[in-house]
């Protein structure tokens, strides 16, 4: 009996290839466009690129209606705007840059689609990310850095759960990106020469701080750059419109400066020089493991601090408190808070969490 597998399809390439590829596997393939944010219009979304939207549902129906497979639209917007969205406007508010593609895999793309898909008798999600999932010697599942490094995803995946791996297919981690649109070219998708999507769906425009405004109603209140040590250098916008390691739009302060720190509780910006923003030490919280159960004192990983960081040597260790303390063996430059600290072993996923502070 064949095994029955749920695609999630964006609407995009990769996603497209992935359900020809497990259909030729074998596998019964059904394919799930999953509504999550879209009430904009479809000129919008067809000038953004944006995935899961209303051209998305349509590339998607046309290519599963090629593939000759079932092909059903479910609508997750409840569970985007309250793992996603709400955490999102919650941590700019507090000072932080979230990571809203993380939580969106782990718990809308994954914890909410599989469970779907289990309703449907399926026996696995998949997906159309850059990313390969193998069993450790321990029985662990983990991920694995695709055959693509440049394409490579484990980065926004790190936070899924055993079982979410164990129930969970990646046929497009075997392939470079090209060898991808080869395949779409050849069977015939519509969808070979479609361009990515943009990193946050739901902020096409990149104005993170005006989204947080009309998704709340609330302004984002002006107050103080300061220096370190606390002299005032000027006024901001707002803590939301900052990042660490922010240079652009901050005004002219006779120097180059760039923004070292965000302190919500007094509503300040602070600034200082690029090599201010070069630290060793980064804490993280909300420990995911991995391919490994724990992390022993001392293990030597490598790190990223953000999805396009190269990643670095470090030693690991897990505070009594459950926070997690990664000591690089050089300085990395603007370790934010709220992005994700993901540890790595060669090509596997060891595991990760979110990014706290650093020292």
């Amino acid at each position: 009996m064949k095994k029955k597998v749920v695609v999630g399809m964006s609407g995009g390439v990769d996603s497209s290839v992935a359900a020809y590829l497990l259909k030729e596997q074998g596998y019964e393939v059904i394919g799930v466009t999953m509504q999550i944010w879209q009430d904009q219009e479809t000129e919008i979304l067809e000038e953004q690129g944006g995935c899961c939207g209303l051209t998305a549902v349509d590339d998607a129906r046309r290519v599963a209606n090629l593939l000759e497979i079932p092909y059903y639209v479910m609508n997750f917007k409840n569970e985007f705007d309250q793992h996603v969205i709400q955490n999102f406007v919650d941590e700019y508010k507090h000072g932080r840059t979230p990571n809203p593609c993380i939580r969106c895999n782990r718990y809308v793309k994954w914890e909410s689609l599989l469970q779907r898909a289990l309703q449907l008798g399926a026996d696995y999600i998949a997906t159309g990310h850059y990313a390969r999932i193998v069993t450790t010697q321990e029985g662990r599942y983990a991920l694995k850095l695709s055959a693509t490094h440049a394409k490579d995803q484990t980065y926004a995946l790190y936070n899924l759960t055993q079982e979410q791996l164990k129930r969970t297919l990646m046929p497009v981690g075997d392939y470079t990106k090209d060898e991808i649109r080869e395949i779409a070219k050849k069977i015939g998708l519509r969808t070979a020469n479609k361009p990515d999507s943009q990193e946050i769906c739901f902020v096409p425009d990149k104005d993170y701080a005006g989204f947080i405004k009309e998704y709340t109603g609330e302004e984002s209140a002006p107050g103080n750059f300061v220096t370190p040590d606390g002299r005032i250098m000027g006024k901001h916008q707002g803590i939301m419109h900052y990042t660490i390691g922010q240079r652009k739009g901050l005004g002219s302060f006779g120097v180059p400066v760039f923004v070292s720190e965000i302190r919500p509780d007094t509503n300040e910006v602070v600034l200082g020089s690029n090599e201010a923003l070069f630290q060793n030490v980064v804490l993280a919280d909300n420990v995911n493991y991995m391919a490994v159960a724990s992390f022993p004192a001392g293990m030597q990983a490598m790190a990223k601090i953000r999805y396009s960081h190269k990643g670095a040597p470090c030693r690991v260790t897990v505070n009594a408190d459950g926070i997690l303390r990664c000591t690089f063996e050089e300085p990395q430059r603007a370790i934010t808070p709220g992005q994700a600290l993901v540890l790595y072993d060669n090509e596997l996923v060891l595991g990760g969490g979110t990014i706290i502070g650093r020292e």
